[in-house]
């Protein structure tokens, strides 16, 4: 078969190992030729193409990025983008397409299903939102390094009697703050799921000052406080129509040093999260999906994405990955909050 590849939406550590296994596999077991798209859904729709083959793969494992490069090109806002899409990989003489993405990446994915193109997907985004699976790669590395940083904070936190407040991503689930919030120990963890009080906070980090400690508290960018607080969208939307969303960790750092008279700072992550290299967990999740996409593909099994459930790979429709936003249930935030203050 032939059969195209691409990756979309922001870049996450594991890519590179996922299109190893797509290619090694394909290649090696079903002798399988590869074509790969650059930058997302730019490449189909404009035919930008790269050669994938056992060569091109050769020492990626390891490797962050993605080398297929990404974007957050959309085509279903692009005229006619689908057709498009179905009509360049006629022209490339394509069997099926695999997309690795998000949300957003699988969703234009699902649209190609319906309008007869081969498509089978594979999870990834450092969040940890899409529906159907346990897991997306990406995620255990961004909290390991988000970790790392809490606890590299607290360290310069004590030794200068300040509060310190860590802003990682998670515009609309707060996986990576609750993951690192709870291994680091930190004093405050919030997310967007639940709507934080400014005085709980303030009560929260001004009792850990009268405890002797200096307060580290674990911030998802899209935590947003009670209505009638801070106000923190900027009003940009990328090509998905998503609000950009940042500085929450500013805001409440400086309304705490206002609140509380002691000195506080912010470290907004960002894109640290999601670059370098992956942990072990994520280079083997990733490369297992690989694997296992590409027997969805001769499997005929078109329109699925697969997917972690416990330790098995299991095959899910992209409808029901894309459906729902996979978010952090109360109930588990509850688990965090004993330690608060």
């Amino acid at each position: 078969m032939r059969i195209g590849v691409l990756t979309g939406g922001g870049d996450c550590p594991g890519l590179n190992a996922a299109i190893r296994a797509v290619v090694r596999r394909g290649v090696k077991e079903f002798g399988d030729e590869f074509t790969g798209f650059r930058d997302g859904w730019h490449g189909p729709l404009e035919r930008d193409t790269m050669p994938l083959d056992l060569e091109t793969v050769h020492g990626i494992l390891p490797l962050g990025g993605t080398i297929l490069g990404s974007s957050r090109t959309n085509p279903l806002k692009v005229e006619d983008g689908i057709a498009r899409i179905r009509e360049n990989l006629a022209a490339l003489g394509l069997d099926a397409l695999i997309a690795l993405g998000g949300e957003d990446t699988l969703g234009v994915a699902l649209a190609l299903h319906e309008a007869g193109v081969p498509v089978v997907g594979v999870p990834k985004t450092i969040d940890n939102d899409l529906s159907g699976t346990d897991y997306t790669f990406g995620f255990d590395t961004a909290v390991g390094i988000a970790t790392e940083a809490a606890d590299r904070l607290r360290t310069t936190a004590e030794s200068h009697h300040r509060a310190l407040v860590c802003e990682v991503m998670g515009r609309h689930a707060g996986w990576i703050a609750l993951h690192s919030g709870m291994a680091s120990g930190a004093d405050v963890v919030l997310i967007p799921e639940k709507p934080f009080d400014l005085d709980e906070v303030t009560a929260h980090v001004e009792a850990r000052f009268r405890a002797g400690h200096a307060p580290v508290l674990v911030v998802s960018e899209g935590a947003r406080p009670v209505e009638g607080s801070l106000e923190l969208q900027t009003g940009e939307r990328d090509a998905f129509g998503h609000v950009r969303l940042g500085g929450i960790g500013e805001r409440l750092a400086a309304e705490l040093e206002r609140r509380t008279g002691r000195e506080a700072r912010c470290v907004v992550l960002g894109h640290l999260q999601r670059g370098g290299t992956p942990t072990a967990f994520d280079r083997v999740l990733a490369t297992r999906f690989g694997l296992h996409a590409i027997e969805a593909v001769h499997a005929g099994d078109h329109g699925t994405m697969v997917a972690l459930r416990g330790t098995d790979i299991v095959r899910v429709g992209l409808a029901e990955a894309v459906g729902t936003l996979k978010t952090v249930p109360l109930e588990r935030y509850a688990e965090a909050e004993v330690f608060f203050g």
